[in-house]
């Protein structure tokens, strides 16, 4: 879906400007998105399988839940519209725990230009597999992992969205030190 989303500059402070996602990733503008990773007790993670009609990375694992931020949208309520969109769980901004805000420039093959700001949650997975749903178009599928997916680097890539600047690591670590 094409949105409206704000526009922020260099250093990640908004701008003031709007516009449609497609001309932010065709001219690189910068903008935000939320990363909201749903982890379990037993050191599971929730990922999606990216739906294979996605222009960047079709069918490759990635975050639990991931989304832009519209035009004079929350963060918070952006990362619960999120959540409710792709995987069918309502949660509340006390169900996030907010870890990170992260800078990534992004030149994918097909052209698009994705610079952006992340939002970076941790939130627990309260729910069954069995009862989460899947956005059509977004996800195609939904499978607990062990944690240590993001440090098995032979999965990066080629069967996981590559590891882009230690990313997984630092989502390890995060998960890792809740216990």
């Amino acid at each position: 879906m094409d949105e409206i989303i704000d526009i922020l500059n260099a250093e990640g402070k908004l701008t003031g400007k709007t516009c449609l996602k497609s001309e932010a990733h065709l001219k690189g503008l910068y903008h935000q998105t939320i990363h909201v990773w749903f982890y379990t007790d037993d050191q599971k993670i929730l990922l999606q399988q990216r739906a294979a009609v996605k222009k960047v990375f079709p069918n490759r694992w990635d975050v639990s839940v991931a989304g832009h931020i519209s035009a004079g949208e929350s963060v918070e309520l952006a990362a619960i519209r999120e959540t409710k969109e792709e995987i069918g769980v309502d949660i509340t901004a006390k169900d996030l725990v907010k870890i990170g805000f992260r800078k990534d420039e992004i030149v994918h093959s097909n052209g698009i230009i994705d610079n952006e700001f992340k939002h970076i949650f941790l939130c627990k997975l309260h729910k069954k597999l069995n009862e989460l749903t899947m956005q059509p178009g977004e996800v195609d599928d939904l499978q607990l992992f062990d944690i240590s997916i993001l440090k098995d680097t032979t999965k990066h890539g080629n069967f996981m969205v590559p590891n882009m600047n230690h990313y997984y690591d630092f989502i390890y670590d995060k998960i890792y030190s809740l216990g």
